[in-house]
């Protein structure tokens, strides 16, 4: 994989800081997106398919996720898909990645994770499934999802919604938010554990998100 250029800082000048890329991200937030889109992404030209594989977390810095409201607007049985994108579709390419993992710090296969959102407008579909889907781990435990940046629904901040289950788990239910939004301030239920890693893409954002789940 060739140096990944994010603004003015390239990953191979991250590198040679001297500093394990991983060790940076934690203690720096200025850079914490950075590092970890540096340690995992592989971005593909312009037009081509998101090629993602997300290095696999330390879990001492990463916090069980937290879960947060259902909210009104789940619907069960949603198809399963691993991008909610659609011809002609408005809004902001957004893809979202990472891993699912049990503690101590164990990637699981197979996790299911059920995403439903707001359109660009931050309106719900609340007769079909657009912009609803589920889909499952791989084998490594890393999850892909291809959508849109949400709109802001009225009295609420940006974000998304996921339940998450590792098989024969519990089922997480929680919501994934995004840095420098001004409504953060002033949501009721934000939560900065939830915070996804997000940077510009060639086609869009690219966001990074790690579930952590209490093992069995």
């Amino acid at each position: 994989m060739g140096d990944v250029t994010m603004g003015e800082m390239p990953c191979h000048r991250l590198r040679r800081m001297g500093t394990p890329l991983r060790a940076l991200g934690h203690r720096w937030s200025g850079v914490a997106a950075l590092a970890a889109l540096c340690l995992s992404l592989a971005l593909p030209a312009p037009g081509a398919p998101a090629l993602l594989r997300p290095a696999l977390p330390t879990c001492a810095g990463l916090q069980t996720t937290p879960p947060q409201a259902e909210g009104p607007y789940y619907r069960p049985n949603s198809p399963e898909r691993s991008s909610l994108l659609e011809p002609g579709m408005p809004g902001v390419r957004l893809t979202l990645a990472g891993y699912v993992l049990v503690r101590p710090c164990r990637p699981v296969a197979r996790a299911w994770l059920d995403f439903w959102q707001a359109d660009d407008r931050g309106q719900y579909d609340l007769a079909g499934y657009r912009l609803r889907g589920h889909t499952y781990t791989d084998a490594a435990g890393v999850y892909v999802l291809e959508t849109i940046l949400p709109g802001v629904y009225p009295g609420r901040t940006r974000h998304v919604h996921v339940k998450v289950r590792a098989p024969g788990g519990p089922t997480l239910t929680t919501q994934l938010y995004f840095p420098g939004e001004a409504g953060n301030q002033t949501d009721r239920i934000f939560h900065p554990a939830l915070l996804v890693a997000l940077q510009d893409a060639p086609a869009g954002r690219v966001g990074i998100f790690h579930f952590l789940l209490e093992g069995p």
